[in-house]
């Protein structure tokens, strides 16, 4: 397996404090001793002041002097003159869903001068709001600035990738309430993984060259496909301090889905609110896609990845081995490198995370949304319009299970509401995920197993020890991540490639952030290991 070292360009951090303290002790020349213990306090604090001046400076130059980022896009937005492949839900449409031209190109001329009363001035079709465009533009006083990392390009309209993502988001929608557990026993996932299997760009796990029910919908990362769907860290007992937090969630109403409905449909593309939703009355640990979706639906920004933190402290989980205090003979960390300095870093990379995948969203992709690409196909195949979809999507046996289904080809949405009101690409519950779950494998020892696992009955009122092969640190939070990005696609509302590319916007971000803070401690450590997404290790 390949290691790389990341090395910050911070390291004559040491001889500059020489330096400056050189420079500092000259301010005490020529004073009486009478005087000296005042001067040596000024000169302390012109040390530490000239200190902390570098350090910035170095960090500001390392992010100057990096190349600057591909925001390359995949071109339909200027290949469709009607924009019918970006994302603009909130604004005026016609009866086929297709935005008002007027109000797409004022929304345009305020991503491009970047005007606060630009954005103001763009109409909306209804009463709910477009969603902070202007995070996109807000810098960072640390770690990398929200413009300088990038994403490839998302699958284009007419692509066998968006096709193949479209069918996986219809078949998760048809087998919402079909337990995880019993994906190898059902014929909904065993009919999906065959379809699935016959699309020619699904980039999606599979085995012997075929999507099964056992690799359905799952991460690409290492350790996903191993054991129970759902990550041990969405299960397990989880302390909160002196109190302690229940798995188990209120879930939504079984068998009812949203926007099936055409006039339903079009009305909530122009921004009316959805319906009111409704709910099981029986809480349930996390058993299917409908609770998984509901679950990432409501969340707190890095819940999932707090929450995992706690569970980590509670099992005694061995931090990784490149922290210094392991093996000091009197210290322990606090406000480095130890619990509380893990904590907060977890918060503030979610911050970042958020302002780079919004800046990609708006300012880069513009990629509509799944429930609007369905809306495509479903006036395509009554004959009301003529898209370039491509015809993988077309002949696959999901749309006419949906039809069955439901009388129309549109999306099955979990949400009343459908998508939130910002674009699908980059995915920000997927971006926060990667930063914070590359932080979490960052302080700990991804290769310790996790003691006592356990999976939920196909019922969800209990949880049963597991048995099966073991469960690491790093494979679960591997596994964690893609519950959240993934779960947001099997709520309906985005892509596989918005939850696959933004995890590692989101990790690029967080190692980014882990080498400038890194140059900040006096503590001396050779850096953190850590597995990427990838499968590739390195230390920071």
């Amino acid at each position: 397996m390949k290691t790389t070292r990341i090395q910050p360009e911070t390291s004559n951090r040491r001889a500059f404090f020489g330096t400056a303290a050189a420079v500092a002790a000259g301010i005490a020349g020529g004073t009486s001793l009478t005087t000296m213990t005042g001067v040596a306090a000024a000169a302390g604090g012109r040390i530490r002041q000239m200190q902390a001046w570098q350090l910035r400076t170095e960090a500001a130059r390392l992010e100057r002097d990096r190349p600057l980022a591909d925001h390359s896009t995949n071109g339909d937005e200027a290949r469709y003159p009607g924009k019918i492949a970006n994302y603009s839900k909130g604004l005026p449409h016609n009866a086929l869903g297709e935005v008002d031209l007027a109000a797409y190109n004022t929304m345009l001329h305020a991503l491009n001068t970047g005007a606060p009363e630009d954005f103001e001035r763009i109409p909306t079709g209804g009463v709910t709001k477009l969603v902070n465009p202007q995070a996109g533009l807000a810098f960072a006083m640390q770690g990398s600035d929200s413009h300088a990392t990038s994403m490839r390009p998302a699958p284009a309209f007419s692509s066998a990738e968006q096709a193949a993502e479209v069918a996986e988001n219809y078949w998760m929608a048809l087998a919402r309430d079909v337990p995880f557990s019993e994906y190898p026993l059902h014929a909904l996932p065993q009919q999906a993984a065959s379809d699935l299997s016959r699309f020619s760009d699904l980039r999606a796990p599979r085995a012997g060259g075929n999507v099964t029910p056992a690799t359905l919908f799952r991460g690409v990362g290492a350790g996903e496909l191993t054991g129970p769907y759902i990550s041990q860290f969405l299960w397990q007992e989880t302390p909160f301090g002196a109190e302690s937090i229940s798995r188990r969630m209120r879930t939504t109403a079984p068998q009812l889905d949203y926007m099936t409905n055409y006039a339903e449909w079009l009305s909530i593309q122009s921004g009316a609110p959805g319906l009111a939703a409704a709910y099981d009355p029986t809480p349930r640990y996390i058993r299917n896609g409908r609770d998984l979706g509901e679950w990432v639906h409501i969340d707190v920004l890095f819940q999932a990845y707090f929450e995992a933190l706690l569970i980590l402290f509670r099992i005694g989980a061995p931090r990784d081995s490149g922290i210094p205090y392991a093996s000091s003979r009197n210290q322990i960390g606090f406000g480095t490198l130890g619990d509380p300095y893990i904590a907060s870093v977890l918060c503030a990379v979610a911050r970042d995370a958020l302002k780079a995948v919004w800046f990609q969203k708006w300012f880069v992709h513009r990629r509509l949304r799944p429930e609007v690409f369905a809306g495509r196909i479903h006036n395509h195949r009554i004959g009301a319009a003529r898209y370039p979809i491509h015809s993988e999507i077309l002949n696959s046996a999901a749309l006419e299970a949906v039809h069955n289904r439901n009388g129309s080809y549109l999306l099955p949405q979990a949400f009343p509401e459908g998508s939130p009101l910002h674009p699908s690409f980059g995915a920000g519950h997927a971006t926060v995920a990667g930063a914070c779950v590359t932080i979490l494998k960052a302080f700990f020892d991804e290769s310790f197993v996790i003691p006592d696992p356990v999976e939920a009955t196909p019922d969800g009122l209990s949880l049963v020890p597991y048995a099966g092969p073991s469960l690491t640190v790093g494979g679960e939070l591997n596994k964690l991540a893609s519950n959240v990005a993934i779960g947001r696609n099997i709520g309906g509302v985005h892509w596989r490639s918005d939850a696959t590319e933004s995890l590692k916007l989101g990790e690029a971000l967080a190692i980014r952030y882990l080498e400038e803070e890194r140059a900040c401690f006096n503590e001396r450590f050779d850096g953190y290991s850590l597995t990427r997404f990838d499968g590739t290790t390195i230390t920071v």
